[in-house]
């Protein structure tokens, strides 16, 4: 695992390593991969910092899909900031969870790392009747997020050039054919080397861009609608900003190999807790000044609602970060269906799509072709960013950030957690369930008013 710090003054990545992290901001291995896991994990590889470490999650929850929340205030008020900051810490708490499950005692009573990844954890849990059953479903989940990252990258580069050229005779869906047709060719990625040489760029690319929309803001401090922020709710589109909140903070798919990888694991926790402080707070602040500047104008994407000449300038830059962040969720998904439909051994549903030189077969470029075409028309058909994140937010991230690590918790630690432990799981796989199905039902029910009513972003 090579983080971005790593990169500037470590080793530089090995032909062929793996790079993942779904904002595309920082090079992570594809989550369910435990042969990179193992591998990250050897003795031969580089290991990283505490710091290093907290940069990297810190990428993957402070990503550009926060341009999303002063959405989700809009629909939330007081009660969406609160959520904010509930869901940066039970996302700290389930991320020391699931780390925890990895271990287990020794006969000399001392604690040992027995696992790589998250699939590993669930095919323990699942284990003897059903070995790899729970592994199949963290591969499904993890793949419906990953594709689904694609699909908003694709839909968020067509919604921000349309809105940045509104006098062009292009379309959005036209803006994101065009799109789709500069991504194509990472269809032929053997590695992200290349692509993860970018990630410190983008990254600071985000942050000068947060920096021009706060400073905007801050320009009109005085016409700030502090009235607007109000204590209710809109009961049929807050849950969808339940999904929005929490899928900006999804990290928990790579923090089994992120904490395998560092120097040193006791900071693990350490880590998690300033870096999801940090986040809840930066997070909170942008979406309470945005919301304030524009109320109930705020659109889903914020940087809709800018003046047409500093829209342009910070669109075209979030559309650069967006198609250089693709490549990085795409190439993850692409090794998780190849490694658990194609490399599976004897247990593979289908025949091996590289040939005994390690050359791509022809079909299997063509899947990957199928691929990103699939992410193009999802984000034809599909247009709508707020919605999208909902939807994956309460599918996928509350699955993989509330439900899963709190089952696992209860199920591998159950002799050894205390009362309070178990209270909180209970609690969180309850609430998070509760969130989960409401903003499932009621992202589907957007979109379908969405598509009745013609509505675009």
């Amino acid at each position: 695992l090579k983080s971005e710090g790593s990169e500037e003054g470590g080793e530089p990545p090995l032909e062929g390593d793996i790079h993942y992290q779904r904002d595309g901001t920082g090079p992570l291995p594809p989550s369910g991969s435990k042969e990179a896991c193992s591998e990250l994990s050897g003795q031969g590889k580089p290991k990283i910092t505490a710091w290093e470490a907290g940069w990297n999650v810190t990428n993957a929850i402070q990503g550009m899909f926060v341009l999303g929340l002063p959405y989700a205030i809009l629909h939330g008020g007081y009660l969406g900031l609160f959520l904010i900051i509930f869901a940066a810490v039970v996302c700290c708490y389930t991320g020391k969870i699931l780390i925890a499950c990895l271990y287990e005692e020794n006969e000399d009573g001392e604690i040992v790392r027995v696992r790589d990844s998250y699939v590993d954890i669930a095919n323990a849990c699942c284990a003897p009747r059903f070995p790899t059953l729970g592994g199949r479903i963290v591969n499904v989940a993890q793949i419906i997020e990953l594709v689904m990252t694609c699909i908003l990258y694709v839909v968020v580069s067509g919604n921000l050039m349309y809105n940045s050229f509104p006098n062009l005779p292009v379309s959005q869906k036209s803006w994101s054919i065009i799109a789709t047709a500069v991504l194509l060719p990472c269809a032929f990625l053997k590695n992200l080397k290349a692509v993860s040489k970018f990630s410190l760029l983008c990254t600071l690319a985000h942050f000068v861009i947060n920096i021009l929309v706060i400073a905007y803001c801050l320009s009109r401090a005085r016409d700030w609608a502090w009235d607007k922020v109000k204590f209710y709710i809109d009961v049929k589109k807050f849950p969808i900003s339940i999904g929005i909140i929490v899928f900006s903070y999804t990290s928990q798919i790579f923090l089994p190999s992120l904490e395998g990888n560092m120097q040193n694991p006791k900071e693990f926790h350490c880590m998690m807790n300033w870096t999801h402080i940090a986040a809840c707070i930066l997070k909170g602040l942008f979406a309470l000044v945005a919301y304030l500047t524009w109320a109930d104008e705020t659109k889903e994407v914020i940087t809709d609602n800018l003046p047409s000449t500093i829209r342009a300038v910070v669109n075209i830059f979030l559309v650069a970060k967006a198609l250089l962040s693709y490549p990085l969720p795409f190439f993850a998904a692409v090794e998780v269906l190849e490694r658990s439909l194609f490399q599976d051994g004897n247990r593979a549903f289908f025949p091996n799509c590289y040939g005994g030189d390690g050359r791509l077969k022809s079909w299997g470029l063509t899947l990957r072709c199928a691929l990103v075409v699939f992410t193009l028309l999802m984000a034809i058909y599909v247009p709508h960013f707020a919605l999208l994140m909902g939807l994956t937010g309460s599918l996928t991230g509350a699955g993989l950030c509330f439900l899963l690590p709190s089952l696992f918790h209860l199920k591998l630690l159950w002799r050894k957690l205390l009362w309070h432990h178990v209270f909180f799981d209970v609690a969180i796989f309850v609430i998070g369930g509760i969130c989960s199905v409401s903003g499932f039902i009621h992202s589907l029910e957007g979109l379908i008013e969405a598509f009745r009513t013609n509505a675009e972003d």
